[in-house]
Parts: structure tokens; C-alpha cells; sequence
């Protein structure tokens, strides 16, 4: 019986030492897992075709399968065949994730009939040809009429020709960045921003200038002092929920940037991919100044970050041909499928719902890191919380012990616009898929600032 060679590869990593013979093929089945030369839904070889192929009994092979399938490794079905499990993030070989930020599953929902029920809708209604194919242009119509409303709690009515489909939160920001900006350019930022941001100012050959802030968002007066030394092309804001220090700008501090933005004549990158997780989102800067802002909202945060889809709106004006062409050099187009599912789930309501159920989980995780972590601070919808850390804690010690007890952690340096900044670290809330593994892991956490503990690994 022969083998499909792309099927067994795995099979080459089997190595035979003191232990058991089936042990050594299924930890071979691990390590082609862990590495990805295994996906979820890959069929194993028949059994027959492993014992021949390695030279061993049928019977061990079959308690390797069997190993394999009590571990939650595989799963088969009789006259079907044995294939690799989909599993949680949990589940899998690794690090529990707490770097990572991502929506937590949704309440009431299920996000998994969604997805397949709305795709059927609209393969059955429109010809697969057509979604195949390119599509010129930032989106249809129809389209933008769907982000505009999506995007209404925010900025209020905003007129589809100002309206641009992105695949994604970071192509849209690469687009407003090479429209606007000329290598050599300042960027005012906040003390500590994006990541994604500051890797494109990088790439770009942008210098960013870092505006202090406090709990309310960068200080107007400093923003003011910044402008008249550095004189930045733009400043980019993370208004709601900041990533990663999990501040919220009041509107009174809105209205105060604005006035600082219009008095020095400053471009706004409003990067805002968390308001639409509040019942009643402030109204974004960019309501107040839709002149000179450029406002980017994924559906990343909020619904699904394999959507690959944001919202970005330009200026009234020519503007808006400038980032279009800047887009279109950059992505071409969103994915046609997928944006089809977007404009359809919000249309439809179906959006708002999967919202909903977001939201209603993010504020137990939130209240779950309350209880176990006091000190953290972050919006009660919000993913992520922020610690502040004694200037003389050393991030990497931290991250390397928290790795050592089975969590992933990512600490302020991986924010930080400029040597100066602040001590911390940001805990995301919405990776692990049950609250017993995210419980677990906070309290892991807990105990690595305390200092308390033996290392163990958390799985």
C-alpha cells in the first residue's frame, strides 16, 4: 500500500529510542503539529499503509491513533479516516496567549454558522465569477453605504465617496501614511503606540515624535509645544481604548486637540478600532474635524480579525484620490467574499448582534481581571488592560518567566515610540477560549509580580 508522500512526511520525524514504539509516533505527530507541518483537517494515512511504511505492527500503529485520539490530537470517523482535530488555542501545543489582542468569543452567537450561512446567501445570490475576479476601485456603493452606517455611533453621517474598504487596519494605515507623509517627515505619536505603526513609520523613513499624555490622552499644551518645534506632517491617536495603556479621551479633551490641530494647520490619523465596542461611543475626533482627519476602523477588534477588513474615511476633497490611488498601489482590493459577508451581516442586522455578544463577553472577561488583578485599568468593554511596572522591573526577565510558566506576555518596550516610557505591560482578555484557561492565566500572572511561585506550565 503506498503513501501519498505529502501525507506522511510527518512520518519521517518518527525516532525510535528506549520508549515505547507508539509513543515515538505520536510525538512525532505532535512536533508536526507544533511546527505546522500539520493543519487541522489533514487526514492521516490508513494504519496499514504507517505499520508497512514504518515496519512495525498493525496493533501499534492502532494504539499510536488511539494515543493520538485521547491526547485531542485527531479525531475519525468510521469510513472516513482519521484527520488532525480543530482545536482552541488552549488545546494546542504552546503558550497561552495573553499578547495577542483579539475579540473573545462571542455570546449567544456562533460565529462558525454565521460565517457559513451568510456565505451561502451570497454565493447563492451572486455569481461566483464575479467574486473571483478583481474589482477596481475601494468598493462598490453599496458597500460604503453599509460601512457608513456601521460607522455612524462614531462619526455620524459621512458620505460614501469619503468612504474606502481596506483589506485590513494596517493597509489602510500604510495607505494614509504614503499619501500624506514624505520620507524624513515627523509623526506626532503618543508615548506609547501601535506596533503596527511604528514598523510602517520605519519603513517609511518617518521619525516619530513622542507628545506626553496623561490619563486623559496627550496633554493639549504639549501637543501645541511639539508643533512649534518638530512641526510633524500629522498626529496619530488611538482615541478610544489606547493601545496598549487602555485610555479613553474625554470629549472635552477632544474638542481641545481639535482646536490645537486646527491653530497648526496638523493632519489627524484617527486609528480607532475599539469604539464600537462601547453602547454609546464617544463621537470621534474626526466628527469634529473632518477636514484634515483620516479615520481608520477595523472590524478586527469587534467582530473577527479573519474578516480582513477596515473602514477608512478620508477628508472631503481630493483627499479622497489620493489615498485611493495610494490604496490601490498598496492592496489593489479587500477580498471580494469577504467584504460581501461584512456588508451583508450589517445590513442585516447580523453585525450588530455578533456585537453584541462581543461586547457582553468582553465585560466578563474584564470583570474576571478586576477581580484577580486590581490594579489593572481598562475600559469595562474593553480587550485589554494595562499594568504599570516599577521602572526597575526588567521586561525581559518578566516575559522569559512568564514564558517559563506556560503564558505569552508582551511588556511597554514593544510600544514604545521613544527610549523614554513608561514601565508595563499589556494583558489581552480575548485570546483564550474558556474562562477557566484565562482565570488560570491571570492568576499566573498575579503571582509572577508578586514573585511567588515555582515555575510550572499552564496549557
Amino acid at each position: 500500500m503506498s503513501l501519498d508522500p505529502s501525507a506522511s512526511r510527518w512520518l519521517d520525524r518518527v525516532v525510535r529510542g528506549a520508549g515505547p514504539v507508539y509513543l515515538a509516533i505520536v510525538e512525532a505527530l505532535e512536533a508536526a503539529l507544533r511546527e505546522g507541518e500539520l493543519q487541522a483537517g489533514d487526514q492521516l494515512p490508513p494504519q496499514r499503509a504507517v505499520a508497512q511504511r514504518l515496519g512495525v505492527d498493525f496493533t501499534t500503529v492502532t494504539r499510536a491513533y488511539a494515543a493520538a485520539r485521547t491526547r485531542g490530537l485527531v479525531e475519525g470517523a468510521v469510513g472516513r479516516g482519521t484527520f488532525i482535530r480543530a482545536r482552541a488555542a488552549e488545546d494546542e501545543v504552546g503558550l497561552v496567549d495573553l499578547s495577542m489582542n483579539l475579540p473573545p468569543p462571542p455570546q449567544g452567537v456562533s460565529l462558525a454558522n454565521l460565517l457559513r450561512d451568510t456565505t451561502r446567501a451570497v454565493l447563492e445570490r451572486t455569481d461566483p465569477a464575479a467574486l473571483m475576479s478583481y474589482h477596481p476601485g475601494a468598493g462598490t456603493l453599496g458597500q460604503k453605504l453599509a460601512a457608513a452606517a456601521w460607522l455612524s455611533p462614531c462619526l455620524g453621517p459621512v458620505e460614501p465617496e469619503r468612504v474606502m474598504i481596506c483589506p485590513g487596519a494596517q493597509t489602510g494605515l500604510a495607505a494614509i501614511l504614503a499619501a500624506i507623509t514624505r520620507p524624513g517627515d515627523t509623526l506626532a505619536v503618543e508615548p506609547l503606540t501601535y506596533p503596527g505603526l511604528i514598523a510602517l513609520a520605519g519603513q517609511l523613513g518617518l521619525t516619530l515624535a513622542a507628545c506626553p499624555a496623561d490619563d486623559e490622552g496627550p496633554k493639549p499644551e504639549a501637543l501645541d509645544r511639539l508643533c512649534h518645534e518638530r512641526r510633524p506632517a500629522a498626529l496619530y491617536l488611538v482615541p478610544a481604548m489606547q493601545n496598549p495603556v487602555a485610555t479613553t479621551i474625554p470629549p472635552q479633551r477632544r474638542r481641545d486637540l481639535v482646536d490645537i490641530l486646527r491653530a497648526r494647520d496638523l493632519n489627524l490619523i484617527e486609528d480607532d478600532p475599539y469604539s464600537r465596542l462601547y453602547d454609546a461611543p464617544i463621537p470621534a475626533l474626526t466628527s469634529l474635524a473632518p477636514e484634515r482627519s483620516y479615520y481608520l476602523a477595523t472590524l478586527s477588534k469587534t467582530l473577527s480579525p479573519g474578516l480582513r477588513t477596515a473602514f477608512l474615511v478620508t477628508p472631503p476633497g481630493e483627499a479622497a484620490a489620493r489615498v485611493a490611488a495610494s490604496l490601490r498601489a498598496t492592496s489593489l482590493m479587500a477580498a471580494p467574499l469577504m467584504t460581501a459577508v461584512v456588508s451583508s451581516w450589517i445590513r442585516e442586522g447580523a453585525a450588530e448582534t455578533l456585537l453584541a455578544g462581543v461586547r457582553a463577553e468582553a465585560r466578563a472577561r474584564r470583570a474576571l481581571a478586576s477581580h484577580i488583578l486590581p490594579a489593572a485599568r481598562g475600559a469595562p468593554e474593553g480587550l485589554h488592560v494595562w499594568l504599570d511596572l516599577p521602572r526597575d522591573r526588567d521586561p525581559a526577565r518578566l516575559r522569559l518567566a512568564a514564558q517559563r510558566r506556560g503564558l505569552s506576555l508582551v511588556t511597554a518596550d514593544a510600544f514604545a515610540a521613544t527610549s523614554d516610557h513608561a514601565n508595563g505591560m499589556r494583558i489581552s482578555l480575548g485570546g483564550p477560549a474558556r474562562h477557566g484557561v484565562l482565570s488560570e492565566a491571570l492568576r499566573t500572572v498575579a503571582s509572577l509580580l508578586d514573585g511567588e511561585g515555582a515555575p510550572r506550565v499552564v496549557v
